[in-house]
């Protein structure tokens, strides 16, 4: 709270934030205080006083009964401002239920939706409202309604365009990989940060609604006589405007000061309000113990068979992964390398079940902890993806919510799984950053990811995955952008949580020097398949693998040579040639290369290539080991 006084404190000390606080105090002031010092003074009629301009006893004139105008437009701001309010919260309400709908409603609903509102949008606001006020009626309730309806469709859009954008981010990603259903992730994830853009357009919506509502007025189809606001004296003093203007201006500048009063104070709110939400506390769930999940064994954590996949186009589909097949086991370290683009995060993803419409994934089989996960219902797998799968993302920025305290990320995941209250959870996410060697663990917990550096924000992830008792950790490229001592630091990290939890891990990475100091086995992939299966200690046998290895730079390399490098370019996953993907880049490709796609064969013990020269020696790269690098 303390923390939220000095946001506020410090916004209103601003050019903008002091005018829009006076400007905003100066209308409600009025907006409460004029009917009730002002109503008999501006419905006092004076005969003697009739249509006369503006002098020193009457500052903007009077009207056709002889009223004071001054008056009575001080006397309409509460009426003006309270029907413009209403108007744009039930369109800001309406707005938001439907930009939201598609997030949480099944595919077909949700397109429906979206097209319904996007047929909305392509009419003019002014033709919407002036339609929904025949069609709702003339006066005050049709008005407003009528207003608030025609602000809707475009707050729907926004609020649907703001939540696809975040939807697709890492940390959402994250949340759902520790079971979160899609209304939390929607009000716990999404709102959260999409709130300071939402705030900013309905005080926006506030003041066109302001506008609009005077419009109708103006028009005669708001609010009726004997109410009175500003667009009913503007339309009265529009009669009169050649004998005295100031009878139309006064009820003009009036709707003028309290838009822009929305519209600034808008934009001060938007820096310090977030719609957040407290997630409430879960009974306790059963824990299963160790080893007792029905179908597992002891060496085989993770099975994956012929996984594919793949995402429509307007000709088909695409299919950036193909046909990929490995065995994890409980407490085991491989290492998935390739260049960008080889399918290596896409099969990471496709195992943690984070893979949404329209992408398809299909495999002979996929299972974790003896679970088919392609099968087993979201709400089933929930517990298990939650506590005993962790996901460690490649930017740690954009994997962790920028405006949720760190701690309290951390805490999320023991609140959803293990039934504990806020302080108990908050306190086990203090114990994992210390796990994690995160020091001050208690003060950096109400830090934001962005006070922390780029190696604590990935320390932070992997205390995140072990909130739970994680079996498998997939880090998908967790060193990217960090420097050699930071790595060092991180590889450490995994590989002591790895010893002391027996946990497995997948780590996916560009560099196959450290996978191959990391893992015990590494998987090569290209185009979207696996070319070679192998031990880290062992001798690659294809010649994208031997080529990999030649690219690496050690301090033995020769500095006068020519750096190595692998010609051309991998195949976009929508033109994969026929045969082995990698033969238009190999040395040693022959015509049965071009045309026949190699079979991923074991060619010893624990080591598995597909390749038609396995056995070949590599023009490219000469005799090569993955722990000795090329030679």
């Amino acid at each position: 709270m303390a923390q939220r006084r000095a946001q506020w404190s410090a916004a209103l000390r601003t050019p903008v934030g002091a005018l829009s606080a006076a400007l905003v105090l100066l209308v409600l002031t009025v907006a409460v205080l004029g009917p009730i010092l002002w109503q008999d003074t501006a419905s006092a009629i004076d005969t003697d006083a009739i249509g006369q301009s503006a002098s020193a006893g009457h500052l903007v004139g009077t009207d056709d009964l002889g009223r004071d105008i001054f008056y009575r437009v001080l006397v309409a701001t509460r009426l003006s401002v309270v029907l413009a309010l209403i108007a744009a919260t039930i369109g800001t309400i309406t707005g938001l239920v439907l930009g939201m709908l598609p997030t949480v409603l099944p595919r077909p609903l949700a397109r429906l939706v979206i097209s319904t509102v996007d047929i909305a949008v392509a009419f003019p606001s002014l033709l919407l409202v002036l339609s929904f006020a025949v069609i709702l009626g003339v006066g005050t309730t049709g008005a407003v309604l009528a207003i608030g309806f025609a602000l809707a469709p475009q707050f729907a859009r926004l609020t649907h365009t703001l939540s696809t954008s975040v939807a697709g981010r890492d940390f959402v990603l994250a949340a759902r990989v520790t079971g979160l259903s899609r209304i939390r992730l929607l009000f716990r994830h999404i709102l959260p940060n999409i709130g300071e853009p939402l705030v900013v357009n309905a005080t926006i919506g506030a003041g066109s609604a302001l506008l609009a509502f005077s419009g109708l007025s103006f028009l005669g189809i708001g609010v009726q006589p004997p109410d009175y606001d500003w667009g009913l004296l503007l339309r009265e003093g529009l009669n009169g405007i050649y004998l005295n203007p100031a009878a139309a201006l006064a009820p003009g500048v009036a709707v003028v000061l309290a838009g822009l009063a929305f519209n600034l104070f808008g934009e001060t709110a938007a820096g310090v309000i977030g719609l957040r939400t407290r997630p409430p506390r879960l009974p306790p769930r059963p824990v299963r113990k160790p080893g007792t999940e029905p179908g597992t064994t002891d060496d085989a954590l993770l099975v994956v068979e012929n996984l594919e996949v793949a995402f429509p186009r307007k000709s088909g589909w695409t299919v950036p992964v193909r046909g990929v097949s490995f065995t994890v086991r409980q407490g085991e370290a491989i290492g998935v390398v390739g260049e960008s683009g080889s399918g290596k995060s896409l099969t990471g993803l496709a195992v943690s079940r984070l893979i949404e419409a329209p992408g398809s994934v299909t495999a002979d089989r996929l299972d974790f902890a003896g679970t088919p996960v392609l099968t087993t219902p979201e709400r089933e797998l929930r517990t298990l993806l939650g506590t005993s799968l962790a996901m460690v993302f490649q930017d740690p920025m954009a994997s962790l919510n920028p405006v949720r305290r760190i701690g309290r990320q951390l805490a999320e995941v023991s609140e959803q799984h293990q039934g504990l209250s806020r302080g108990e959870a908050l306190s086990r996410a203090v114990d994992r950053m210390r796990a994690v060697r995160i020091p001050a663990a208690g003060r950096r917990a109400r830090q934001y990811p962005h006070e922390f550096s780029g190696g604590m924000r990935q320390r932070a992830m992997i205390g995140m995955g072990l909130m739970g008792e994680p079996r498998l950790i997939i880090a998908d490229e967790p060193t990217t952008a960090l420097d050699v001592t930071v790595q060092r630091q991180l590889l450490r990290l995994l590989a002591r949580t790895r010893t002391e939890r027996d946990t497995a891990i997948i780590l996916i990475s560009h560099d196959i020097a450290v996978v191959s100091q990391t893992c015990e086995r590494m998987l090569v992939m290209y185009a979207g398949r696996v070319v070679e299966d192998l031990p880290s200690a062992g001798t690659p046998r294809h010649p994208y693998t031997r080529a990999l290895l030649a690219a690496t730079l050690d301090l033995e390399t020769d500095r006068d040579a020519p750096l190595a490098v692998i010609p051309g370019r991998p195949p976009e996953p929508d033109r994969v040639p026929n045969g082995c993907a990698f033969a238009d880049r190999c040395p040693l490709a022959t015509d049965r290369c071009r045309a026949e796609d190699p079979e991923l064969t074991e060619v010893a013990r624990g080591h598995r290539v597909a390749c038609w020269h396995p056995d070949a020696p590599s023009a490219a790269a000469g005799a090569v080991s993955v722990a000795g690098g090329a030679k």
